[in-house]
């Protein structure tokens, strides 16, 4: 197995492997060319090449930054609203007509808890840092406030709110209002869908 699909699988992989590498620079090349232009045409066509899906009408603002953006998928009429950052190291899958307000951060790779198994050993006795990844999926008709953390393994419902400021550590249902830090379900959401 790679280091590439043992990053999809959710094992343990070194992120200094030189293809992991190569597919993090050509995204960095992308990201620049996307976040260096104020043409809305030129914009979508470096997302669409940048993200592993765009929907139609869908929308990323700039400044905006990813690990990979292959890995990234949005639904219909989606908008990433400025500053966002999504550490794509596994599947982001966001949903039609889903609001991502600015400075939102989505992050799917994590570390051990215990610093001792941070890092592995290559054969030529050089350290490497170990990652593992879970994806996180947010459905439609959902709206992420403002400076939001959603951490890896998180699924958000369909037609949610998350409240600004919050810290997702957990799934979310449809149809709820959430909020805080960790964020927990305030209330039902009755609106619309």
């Amino acid at each position: 197995m790679t280091e590439h699909e043992k990053l999809l699988a959710g094992k343990e992989y070194d992120y200094r492997d030189p293809d992991i590498q190569e597919m993090i620079v050509s995204a960095k090349k992308l990201i620049r060319k996307l976040n260096d232009t104020d043409d809305p045409k030129e914009q979508r066509e470096y997302t669409k090449e940048l993200l592993g899906e765009t929907g139609e009408g869908s929308v990323v603002m700039t400044p905006f930054r990813c690990t990979y953006g292959k890995y990234i998928s949005l639904g219909d009429n989606v908008t990433i609203n400025m500053n966002c950052t999504f550490l794509d190291s596994n599947r982001i899958t966001i949903g039609d007509r889903t609001l991502i307000s600015p400075d939102v951060k989505i992050y799917c790779g994590e570390h051990n808890l215990d610093a001792g198994k941070r890092f592995g050993i290559r054969e030529d006795g050089s350290k490497y840092l170990i990652t593992t990844t879970r994806p996180v999926k947010i459905g439609s008709d959902c709206w992420v406030g403002g400076n939001v953390t959603i951490l890896p393994g998180v699924t958000i419902g369909n037609n949610v709110i998350i409240a600004a400021g919050a810290v997702v550590t957990k799934d979310v249902p449809d149809n709820v209002i959430a909020g805080g830090v960790p964020a927990k379900i305030l209330k039902e959401n009755g609106g619309n869908v």
